[in-house]
């Protein structure tokens, strides 16, 4: 008779879990209330909303061997073939630099050169731009990696 009881007591037990399992998955959540914002959150890379922070590069210059390759030059036309060769010829200094386009938020870039290392460059005309500058700048006016810099963040981070 006991085993009875608790047979009966066991069944009613499990259609009690499975009455409320049931109902769990069919009552509505309770409705959540929203803030609205007055500004919107700014796109992933968004060079409007940027400009005021210096994006991420090395202060102290990395020695070229600890920098990886870049993409061939050869693979590109034009002023982006440029780039990508200023980005061989001049890879420490590069690697000194800002880039502007905020990749270090977008895709996790460490400086200049590291849009150079994949083919992000080749779409960007920011970090084309960069590297072109500062290889004139360090040819033809002798500017040391600093001075390159200095003038990349008073000219891009307007």
């Amino acid at each position: 008779m006991k085993k009875n009881w608790l047979l009966i007591a066991g069944v009613a037990l499990l259609a009690v879990a499975a009455v409320l399992m049931v109902n769990s998955k069919t009552t509505p959540p309770p409705p959540v209330t929203t803030t609205t914002q007055t500004t919107p959150a700014p796109p992933q890379h968004d060079h409007s909303t940027m400009a005021k922070t210096m994006p991420a590069h090395f202060e102290v210059a990395p020695s070229k061997s600890s920098l990886g390759p870049t993409l061939d030059p050869a693979s590109f036309t034009g002023i982006t073939r440029d780039a990508y060769h200023a980005a061989r010829e001049i890879p420490v200094t590069l690697a000194q630099l800002p880039c502007y386009c905020h990749c270090d938020q977008g895709f996790g870039h460490k400086s200049l050169y590291s849009c150079f290392q994949d083919d992000h460059a080749s779409h960007c005309d920011v970090c084309v731009r960069e590297a072109l500058l500062a290889l004139k700048l360090e040819k033809e006016q002798k500017m040391s990696p600093a001075q390159i810099r200095d003038t990349i963040v008073a000219q891009y981070s307007q």
